[in-house]
């Protein structure tokens, strides 16, 4: 089996779920067999590009972010420093975002694809689902594009709302100073409920997280953090470990 088939197969599935769609829901968008629909996720058939294309407009998302392969990089031992700026974060062409949302009490959870734009490949475009984890599931997933900025000390992300263009949303996040499985950051924009500018603590890590109530805790201001930002008029996430 192709790694690339397999890749894309997990990628469907992936979007699949996060949109609550069954194999069978999704092979009557694109009029195939459930079978067949299987088969496509599981990576034993080659898609072609028109059916592809067709999953994608299913899914609601690009075709890039269904063929997005990439050959993992060999990631340092995590004893050894971190060189320049080439931390597994900046390596990392998958990321797993998490945030709290206390408008709405929810604990929300993300994946970030990072690839190569197609006119400039120095520069780098990325993709963002981002779905409300409840006791009964995760909902329905918020997509975003946008680009990605590196630097010594930070990574910038840059999102616009795939259904809503006046939405859009800044990610600051660390470039840690060792070598560890997370980093903290800041998601920034206006909030499409009530049209007022917000900003959420969010966590960013190299491999998925349970969301248990210690995690969702790691999520949350303490009161020492709100003491400090009362104290400089203003918010601020460190990268501490």
């Amino acid at each position: 089996m192709s790694k690339i088939n397999e890749h894309i197969g997990k990628q469907i599935r992936m979007y699949r779920k996060v949109q609550g769609l069954t194999l069978q829901q999704l092979a009557d968008l694109i009029h195939k067999s459930r079978a067949s629909m299987s088969k496509y996720e599981t990576g034993e058939i080659t898609l072609d590009v028109e059916t592809l294309h067709d999953i994608s407009n299913a899914l609601h998302v690009s075709m890039n972010q269904l063929m997005d392969y990439q050959k993992e990089p060999e990631l340092p031992e995590i004893s050894e420093p971190v060189t320049g700026n080439r931390s597994p974060f900046f390596e990392a062409r998958r990321l797993y975002f998490y945030f709290y949302d206390g408008r709405y009490n929810r604990l929300k959870d993300g994946i970030i694809d990072i690839y190569p734009s197609k006119d400039h490949p120095d520069d780098y475009n990325a993709s963002l689902s981002i779905n409300a984890v409840t006791p009964h599931g995760r909902s329905s997933a918020n997509y975003y594009t946008g680009k990605v900025v590196y630097s010594d000390m930070l990574i910038r992300f840059s999102f616009v709302n795939q259904y809503n263009k006046l939405e859009e949303d800044l990610l600051y996040i660390f470039n840690p100073l060792e070598i560890r499985d997370f980093t903290e950051g800041l998601l920034c924009g206006i909030s499409s409920a009530d049209l007022m500018p917000c900003a959420f603590k969010c966590l960013v890590t190299l491999t998925p997280q349970e969301p248990t109530e210690e995690f969702r805790k790691q999520l949350l201001f303490t009161k020492k953090e709100l003491q400090r930002w009362q104290k400089l008029n203003m918010l601020i996430v460190d990268n501490h470990g």
